[in-house]
């Protein structure tokens, strides 16, 4: 079972010579920290109107207003930012707020049928609701570790959805455009999302198609007492049923790297059926195995 956990605390420079000219011409091309001037407006006009490219280049309306997606994928996870030797294939399911029902996520992690027989089975499944997630295995439902459900609320609370449909409606709340930046060798604009409280999210976007490849934020380490940083970039997008989508999602952990997730497969809104994000709604296996022990009890 510590294989789960893992996975869930998770989910070279050459310099050659060349001429003066060559390394003022290299020099000039690399990105300013400084804030891009565009017709003389202020850092704040300008993170919104970066914003509003975003969401424009992911989808605007049609974005909003997702309410289901599904994905199959492998993720592996990291120690130290080297890969621990698992790779896993999952399925996954998210209900969005736009459904009309509270946001949830189901993830069945899959594993071969046996030696004999071709396939594969879903052995363990984990569903997050109500802020709150619990472990289905064929030995029934429990409640995940405490610091796995904390992890995972605090990056939904600082998902770039969340940032979209709640910080950037709430009152007090700035935003702060901070120049250009790379990210995996991609021109890409700074912008940070400042709430009224002091929490903040930070977004860089591609500089030519607008499209998110990085969000970062900190949160404070209440056992050492200090900042914990978390870091997580998209890449390799597809666009479907019209909207852009990252099928490489990988996370850092205060710079090292702990967890990839690769989508083979993305699905927006085939309705999900409610009970799928019930802890309470066992797997197929679990329930043939009941219906099997009560016909030999009798």
């Amino acid at each position: 079972m510590k294989r789960w956990c893992a996975l869930l605390l998770v989910f070279g420079i050459g310099i050659g010579a060349g001429s003066a000219s060559q390394a003022l011409a290299q020099a000039s091309s690399i990105p300013s920290a400084a804030p891009t001037q565009n017709s003389g407006m202020s850092q704040e006009e300008l993170g919104k109107k970066l914003m509003d490219e975003m969401l424009d280049a992911l989808g605007g309306p049609a974005w909003l207003d997702r309410k289901y997606m599904q994905v199959s994928g492998r993720t592996a996870a990291f120690f130290r930012g080297q890969p621990n030797g698992i790779v896993v294939e999952f399925n996954g399911w998210r209900r969005f707020p736009a459904s009309g029902h509270p946001a949830g996520e189901r993830i069945g992690f899959l594993t071969d049928k046996s030696m004999f027989f071709p396939g594969k089975k879903v052995d363990v499944i984990q569903i997050y609701h109500d802020s709150t997630a619990d472990e289905v295995t064929y030995k029934g439902s429990k409640t995940l570790p405490k610091e796995i459900i904390e992890d995972y609320n605090r990056r939904q609370k600082h998902s770039i959805e969340n940032v979209v449909t709640e910080w950037l409606k709430a009152p007090g709340v700035m935003v702060i455009a901070e120049g250009q930046t790379m990210v995996e060798r991609k021109i890409a604009e700074k912008v940070t999302v400042l709430s009224a409280n002091n929490d903040a999210v930070t977004i860089e976007l591609d500089a030519t198609s607008h499209l998110p490849l990085r969000r970062t934020f900190k949160w404070r380490n209440e056992q050492f007492k200090d900042f914990d940083e978390d870091t997580e970039t998209y890449d390799d997008y597809h666009l479907v049923d019209g909207l852009p989508t990252s099928y490489t999602l990988t996370r850092y952990r205060n710079g090292d790297m702990i967890n990839q997730r690769f989508y083979t497969k993305v699905i927006y809104n085939q309705e999900i059926p409610n009970d799928m994000f019930d802890p309470t709604h066992l797997p197929p296996p679990q329930k043939e195995k009941e219906e099997k022990k009560k016909k030999w009890q009798h």
